[in-house]
């Protein structure tokens, strides 16, 4: 089922083919340079782990390149090392990914190793051993860092019993009881060719893409049983407070709000607010709270693209004794995009420059291997690349407050600091 999508700014043809074992091949000629990326996507992520076993994805992406029935880690290493490649995997929580890089010559060689560490791992009991202690050091890492802790209990209180609450890495307490065992399982459930993405950009052509992806991995079919069924919890807004006390140099305050899938209408209109908020140097908040009132260290807003609903954050790190006033700098301005429509000029300032920084996240193969596979592993198909410029350049100042208006009611609120500075606002 081929498929071709003309898409700029490079005009480049976009080629998408299905394989007859259910691998969908998404491959874009670039012959700038002699360089081939490929991006392998598996659709699940940590979105499909049982609570208990949280961080099992990225576990299973520390130890599945740590050896094969047929070679031993070291013996990868060098197989990737030996040619200058790059070779690296990758858990989020909508997808699970290999990323391969090499010049085109190598490319096939490559993408035979990628093959065998996807199709069989063998994960050693000792190297599992090794990456769930340097995981737990990692977890334990991120409780030193106050923005961490702030963002931690943030998507927990927001996002309750969906698995978007615990972190890719997981917790201490589920990481710990994870076995070779749990990484097999997962894998056998997962990995099979009818839930692969193979996206491909580089020097080499759509029908030779798809020939040597054949070549790889078209003697494996997928089983008999389907899928698993993903169901998720629904997700009852009750926004609160959530404090950490911490004894740190800096508060930092960070307001939440419940936001929508990247399939929602109002994505769009979501991603220009955040641009125009958060965004940089010229950002709203950088301008009035940190350059203006000098209140803020760090001062920024984000809304991740999500397959399920996401989450809108702006936050701030700030001197103990400038909490509550930073706090009320960050609603006042979230608070105004509710009753205030951004002017013309705004709306416009925010769009060149979220289009133009999209532009330039398409320059190199590795960027175009990411951004169309991944779009594809979403469900977006590769189409998504001009809808989403097309939805950019629909907004309108009334429909950006009217989405500001849905999403920016009562915020969660996340604080980490000295006692007394954050018991001024609980």
């Amino acid at each position: 089922m081929p498929s071709s999508l003309t898409a700029s700014p490079q005009q480049s043809i976009i080629h998408r083919t299905v394989l007859d074992n259910g691998i969908v091949v998404i491959a874009i000629e670039n012959s700038a340079a002699d360089i081939i990326a490929s991006r392998l996507f598996f659709r699940t992520g940590s979105q499909r782990e049982p609570r208990d076993k949280a961080g099992l994805t990225h576990l299973l992406a520390a130890v599945l390149t740590k050896g094969t029935q047929d070679l031993t880690s070291i013996e990868i290493a060098e197989r990737v090392e030996s040619v200058g490649a790059q070779l690296n995997t990758d858990a989020a929580t909508d997808y699970f990914l290999l990323s391969l890089k090499t010049v085109s010559s190598d490319w096939l060689d490559m993408l035979k190793l990628a093959g065998q560490i996807l199709r069989s791992p063998s994960f050693p009991e000792t190297e599992v051993e090794l990456e769930r202690y340097l995981t737990i050091q990692d977890i334990r890492s991120q409780k030193e860092q106050p923005f961490s802790v702030a963002f931690e209990q943030l998507r927990q209180a927001l996002y309750q019993d969906h698995p978007y609450a615990v972190s890719v890495l997981g917790t201490e307490a589920t990481v710990s009881e994870l076995l070779p065992t749990d990484l097999k399982e997962y894998h056998q459930t997962y990995f099979r060719p009818d839930n692969l993405v193979i996206s491909v950009a580089g020097r080499i052509s759509p029908e030779a893409a798809v020939q040597q992806i054949e070549q790889v991995f078209g003697d494996w079919q997928p089983p008999s049983t389907p899928l698993p069924t993903l169901t998720l919890p629904l997700i009852t807004p009750q926004p609160c407070h959530v404090v950490t006390p911490q004894e740190t140099q800096q508060s930092v305050v960070m307001l939440g709000y419940l936001a929508s899938s990247v399939t929602d209408p109002d994505y769009g209109a979501l991603k220009l607010l955040n641009t125009y908020l958060g965004n940089g140097l010229s950002s709203r908040l950088f301008v009035e709270l940190r350059e203006k009132r000098g209140l803020a260290y760090d001062v920024s807003a984000f809304y991740p693209t999500r397959q399920c609903d996401s989450l809108f954050v702006t936050y701030m790190g700030t001197a103990p004794e400038n909490t509550v006033i930073a706090m009320e700098g960050l609603r006042t301005e979230v608070e105004r995009l509710c009753s205030l429509r951004l002017s013309e000029a705004e709306l416009q300032a925010a769009k060149n420059k979220l289009l133009g920084q999209y532009a330039l996240g398409k320059q190199t193969n590795a960027q175009l291997a990411q951004i169309y596979g991944w779009y594809e592993t979403l469900g977006l198909g590769i189409e998504f690349d001009l809808k989403f410029q097309q939805q950019i350049a629909r907004v309108t100042p009334e429909m950006a407050q009217a989405a500001a208006q849905r999403f920016f009611g009562e915020p969660y609120i996340s604080l980490v600091g000295p006692t007394e500075a954050i018991n001024q606002i609980v």
